[in-house]
């Protein structure tokens, strides 16, 4: 790196120094539009580390947080399970940004490990540093999520002089902070509701969980365990929510070897959690890992990654107007030749596409909300309640009003919870 480092620089090289040999992870410094300036990686790894960084869009994701002018510590991962936490800069006037990693919270199979790097035939013919990053897998460390959680709060205290706690730290993007809204009386129905869109979220491996997460945490606080520990009556709640999530991604497709193990070390990282933050970002971490697992096995492998991204934006982006010029932007094609591609690969129009994705999300927010059917229209960007109602009922055969009272009727007799 730099040879002129801050006080912060030269403690992030101290921190290094005297991590456990096992938990030692490598410092990367990239500039914000995601050039490598320097690394404390041996150099027999450096050119394929950064590959994969790049090869799972690291700095996409760096630049599209930094965009908001975010100065908190976050984490990144990907399909093949390895995690970065970036440590963003803001004490020189130098814009750079700080890199941990990558780690692995649980160990993958190699041969699984295979399957996700060489699932996309469209990458497969840039396979050199996949091979080599398949070499020096087993040399990478795993750490449990609230070890290198701490870790990254850690970094950035040093790096920024800050006091940050573990509930300062986000993922993607997303922040975990507890939920501002008080949990009063429990309405169960409610939270039976909420529960069903959780884990359906994860059988589908959408992406796009952000709000359905954040009513189940504005519903309840978790499982009402009493108890005079509240850190054990939250460690509850926290292994209960990870078995239900475990068994919902088994459900979705993700074999029960993987599903049981992850859901084992989750469990296990549960357990090590010292106070109700570190909780609060395994619960997140957990959830993320889960669906975006799940999200991974459901991708059709006869998609080039340009329309796969183009799936991807669409179901992240539910609550806005998406067309072809915005994907075509995304892709870097041109808009006529991004809508004959997806018509081939997809067998739809983009619209189409935007619009069977839009009205899947209104079934399940009418199965597990009580948001009225203008609100829905809302909040799936529709241009007016009618225009939802008519491309609703053209899809499905019926209303939104009549689909909502048929699948109550159709819901399990459940006994009276008193």
């Amino acid at each position: 790196m730099s040879s002129k480092l801050s006080a912060g620089e030269q403690n992030l090289y101290l921190l290094n120094s005297i991590l456990p040999y096992s938990e030692r992870f490598y410092i990367w410094c990239y500039d914000n539009d995601g050039n490598m300036i320097g690394t404390s990686c041996p150099d027999g790894e450096v050119q394929t580390l950064d590959y994969i960084f790049r090869y799972f869009d690291g700095p996409l994701k760096m630049r599209k947080y930094l965009k908001g002018n975010a100065d908190l510590p976050f984490m990144v991962g990907s399909e093949a399970s390895a995690i970065w936490g970036v440590v963003p800069n803001y004490t020189r006037n130098e814009k750079f940004n700080i890199i941990i990693g990558p780690v692995f919270f649980s160990r993958v199979e190699k041969n699984q490990l295979h399957l996700q790097l060489f699932s996309d035939s469209h990458r497969k013919k840039e396979s050199a540093h996949l091979l080599r990053f398949l070499e020096i897998y087993d040399h990478l460390p795993v750490i449990t999520f609230a070890v290198f959680s701490r870790y990254a709060i850690i970094a950035h205290n040093m790096l920024n002089g800050t006091k940050l706690t573990p509930v300062d730290l986000t993922l993607e993007g997303e922040t975990f902070k507890e939920s501002t809204s008080p949990v009063t009386k429990r309405d169960r129905s409610k939270v039976y509701q909420a529960e069903k869109a959780l884990l359906q979220t994860v059988r589908n491996g959408n992406l796009n969980y952000k709000s359905i997460l954040q009513n189940s945490v504005s519903l309840s606080g978790g499982v009402q365990v009493k108890g005079r520990d509240p850190i054990r009556q939250a460690k509850t709640s926290v292994i209960v929510f990870i078995s239900l999530v475990c068994r919902a991604a088994m459900e979705g497709g993700l074999s029960p070897e993987i599903a049981y193990a992850l859901g084992d070390s989750y469990i296990q990282s549960a357990e090590d959690c010292r106070d109700q933050g570190e909780l609060n970002i395994l619960s997140y971490g957990m959830y993320h890992d889960f669906v975006y697992r799940v999200h991974q096995l459901k991708i059709n492998p006869g998609y080039s990654h340009a329309i796969q991204k183009c799936l991807d934006y669409i179901d992240l982006n539910l609550n806005r107007k998406v067309n072809a010029a915005d994907l075509a932007s995304l892709v870097g094609y041109t808009e006529y030749y991004l809508t004959e591609k997806f018509k081939k690969e997809t067998g739809m129009s983009v619209s189409t596409c935007v619009r069977n994705a839009k009205i899947n999300r209104a079934k399940l927010m009418l199965e597990t909300t009580d948001m009225s059917v203008a609100e829905i229209a809302q909040e799936l960007a529709f241009n007016t309640p009618n225009y939802f109602i008519q491309s609703f009922r053209s899809i499905t055969g019926m209303t939104p009003a009549q689909y909502r009272a048929k699948m109550k009727y159709q819901e399990p007799h459940r006994n009276k919870v008193t």
